[in-house]
């Protein structure tokens, strides 16, 4: 789809796997999360999101997101109607055949509520989530995904919990 330069085969011949797919929210909550056995793919992204979320949201910032939009589009046109999509600006620079229009960097001269958002905030999350990793990657599928689960619940346990302790000061 599209001219995109970027393409999940690149990442299939270097035999990586998917892992896990984390939705996050712009205050460090974790959304929903999927599992991936095999390289990710935009179904992936695309069934998660459309599980997860009832009506679409309003901004996806993914560093696939001009791939992403076209799928989803195809798919689900209705429910994505009203949703932009765009690459986190650390994801950007590897896209030199996308349109601008797909570049958060783009959108943040004008639109104040993408500009206030660390558009690369997820790939610092998902650092966090390699305290789990090699713990994960030696367990059975099904004990992986409620081990992660357990993880993502106190993840956000405590950052709830962070953000009502700074709000109430």
């Amino acid at each position: 789809m599209g001219d995109c330069n970027k393409f999940y085969k690149t990442y299939s011949k270097n035999n990586l796997t998917g892992g896990i797919l984390i939705l996050w929210c712009t205050h460090s909550v974790c959304l929903g999360f999927h599992s991936i056995p095999v390289v990710e793919g935009q179904n992936d992204v695309f069934s998660t999101i459309y599980i997860q979320f009832p009506i679409a949201p309003k901004v996806i910032i993914y560093d696939f997101a001009c791939q992403l939009a076209p799928y989803s589009f195809i798919y689900e046109a209705h429910y994505f109607q009203h949703t932009q999509f765009l690459i986190d600006e650390m994801h950007a620079h590897n896209h030199t055949y996308c349109g601008k229009t797909c570049f958060a960097s783009n959108a943040m001269q004008f639109d104040d509520c993408i500009h206030a958002v660390n558009t690369s905030a997820a790939k610092c999350r998902n650092k966090g989530i390699k305290k789990i990793c090699k713990s994960i990657s030696f367990m059975i599928h099904d004990h992986a995904v409620q081990y992660t689960k357990v993880f993502l619940d106190i993840w956000n346990w405590t950052t709830i919990n962070r953000i009502h302790t700074m709000h109430a000061k």
